[in-house]
């Protein structure tokens, strides 16, 4: 998931007590093969790799950390970052897993981290955003916020063209926006509770979710607040933004897709009365997410109605990814599973044994997840 945490929202409230195929229209690859440089890909949360995986995944390697990983990974020039609970952020060597180099921060880290222009950036639960060099793992800044990190940061370009800028979300009620380069603030913007999840980037604003219970909308260039949207419920998840429509489950058993421009909910997908804090990949035609009613879903991006769901023996917080004409994605039963796009049939699991609610990364053929094992496993084909 983002890692959109187990407690959270949840802690405030107690939570509210999904096959028909069609030819799916093929996803449209967000970055490119060899890399997964942030969380779902890139800056619009999309969740969709470019390539093809195979109909059966194996085991390349596995590195073992010191503390359960909920961090989801990202791949970047030939490197593997990821977060754990132990504290640290580890960067692996894609092809064979060895460590590279390791830092160790004051709290757990279950937030996924970002790389852009040769840094990579995480939060940690001791409230701080962490930038680094990506080669070395020196630290280059970090940023207090005023409460623990969990959601991934994301990134824009700044409105005059000379700077990237990284937006992260804070327990600290706040969506913070730092100049990438040197961690200052280029402006805050408060709501009314935590915000778990990542913010969505596209056209010059963010989108995201919180524990308020709204969708919140923002330009980038100020931090203004250009519009909220009422959710109905306490938003845990990330979710994705393609041009003015922005999709999201929410802690009580709906999945929406939210038209901006008019301010108001489109359409309302529900089932079973279970939360939504799996993030969604969104195709062309499709929108495919998990649920806490141990169950992988997929929608009709028009209308919001069923195609098929896929059933598994545990929570599915793990956000999918689509690549190709397949869905790769963990669920807490302790299993990894790859399912076919068009009608949700499954392909290939492995079980891990533990549960898997880190969400997949995906590039170049390979998937790299985390689980509650403390272990980040890489999966793919092995050269013959």
């Amino acid at each position: 998931m983002n890692w959109a945490g187990k407690s959270l929202c949840g802690a405030l409230v107690l939570a509210s007590t999904l096959n028909v195929s069609n030819a799916a229209a093929p996803a449209k690859p967000v970055v490119a093969a060899a890399d997964w440089p942030m969380f779902r890909g890139g800056p619009g949360l999309h969740g969709v790799a470019a390539g093809a995986l195979p109909d059966k995944l194996e085991l390349l390697w596995s590195f073992k950390t010191g503390g359960s990983v909920k961090s989801s990974a990202i791949i970047a020039s030939g490197r593997v970052f990821i977060g754990s609970d132990d504290g640290h952020l580890y960067a692996l060597n894609l092809a064979d897993g060895k460590k590279l180099w390791n830092f160790k921060t004051g709290g757990g880290v279950e937030s996924a981290p970002l790389f852009l222009d040769g840094a990579v950036f995480t939060g940690s639960t001791d409230s701080f955003l962490y930038a680094f060099d990506a080669a070395s793992g020196k630290p280059l800044w970090k940023h207090e916020t005023g409460d623990k990190i969990l959601g991934a940061p994301n990134w824009v370009r700044s409105p005059k063209g000379d700077a990237n800028w990284v937006v992260v979300g804070s327990y600290d009620f706040k969506l913070h926006c730092l100049d990438a380069k040197t961690g200052k603030t280029n402006w805050v913007y408060e709501t009314g509770n935590y915000i778990n999840g990542a913010p969505a980037v596209a056209a010059g604003k963010t989108v995201f979710g919180g524990c308020d219970a709204l969708l919140h909308v923002l330009s980038l260039a100020d931090g203004r607040k250009l519009k909220e949207v009422e959710a109905g419920a306490y938003i845990a998840a990330s979710g994705a933004l393609d041009k003015d429509h922005f999709f999201v489950g929410h802690y009580e058993n709906e999945f929406l897709c939210v038209d901006l421009a008019a301010g108001k909910v489109i359409w309302k997908y529900s089932d079973r009365a279970f939360p939504y804090f799996s993030s969604p990949a969104l195709t062309a035609d499709r929108v495919v997410f998990g649920g806490r009613d141990k169950r992988l879903h997929c929608v009709a991006r028009a209308d919001g109605k069923l195609l098929w769901t896929f059933p598994t023996r545990g929570k599915v917080d793990s956000s999918p990814v689509v690549c190709g004409d397949k869905v790769v994605f963990g669920s807490e039963d302790g299993r990894l599973y790859l399912v076919s796009l068009a009608d949700g049939k499954e392909l290939w699991s492995y079980e891990i044994g533990q549960g898997v609610n880190s969400s997949p990364a995906v590039a170049g053929g390979r998937v790299i997840v985390g689980a509650d094992d403390g272990v980040v496993y890489c999966f793919g084909k092995k050269a013959k």
